[in-house]
């Protein structure tokens, strides 16, 4: 059975408000964003473009798969689905800020930290989330949350962007 926690119009509005929250506390002055793929990815862009169109002003966007640096990666399978990494900008001395769609224990922040400190030394990272679960298992805390929601640690919660699944819309289910 599946609940909804926001629909497209809530979810718009969180990006938004994740955007001015964004720009308020960390500015657009040699910023750069970076998405976890699959869906932090779209929400960079999304935040990216908010941000640009409202302020009028180029941000560089990079996309992360984290596939290879997870702790986990001897447990997915034998043919792991592997995307591309693609960050065509100097991260040294910059800010960055990690996207991604949903944290829960901490594990693909800690893998995409990992990936990121290969590409260079940035000036500092901040981390955007769409949705915080909780149950973390690792010390890693969102510096920019669009929505707290409670879960059991069974459930499921699915970000839906209309790139990927036709609809925006987060969703819980059980396992």
């Amino acid at each position: 059975m599946e609940k909804k926690a926001l629909n497209a119009k809530e979810m718009s509005e969180v990006i938004e408000n994740l955007a001015k929250e964004i720009e308020r506390s960390v500015g657009l002055e040699n910023l750069a964003i970076i998405g976890i793929k699959r869906r932090g990815d779209i929400l960079a862009e999304r935040l990216r473009g908010i941000l640009q169109k409202k302020y009028k002003r180029e941000i560089p966007i990079g996309f992360l798969d984290i596939t290879l640096y997870r702790d986990d990666f001897s447990k997915i399978g034998a043919n792991p689905v592997i995307s591309e990494t693609d960050i065509k900008f100097d991260i040294n001395e910059r800010k960055i800020l990690l996207v991604d769609d949903v944290i829960f224990t901490g594990r693909t922040v800690r893998a995409a930290l990992d990936a990121i400190i290969d590409f260079g030394r940035p000036s500092l990272i901040r981390l955007a989330v769409l949705i915080d679960r909780n149950h973390r298992e690792l010390p890693i805390q969102p510096d920019f949350v669009g929505k707290v929601i409670e879960t059991e640690k069974e459930e499921i919660v699915e970000v839906k962007v209309k790139e990927m699944d036709g609809k925006d819309e987060v969703v819980i289910e059980k396992k």
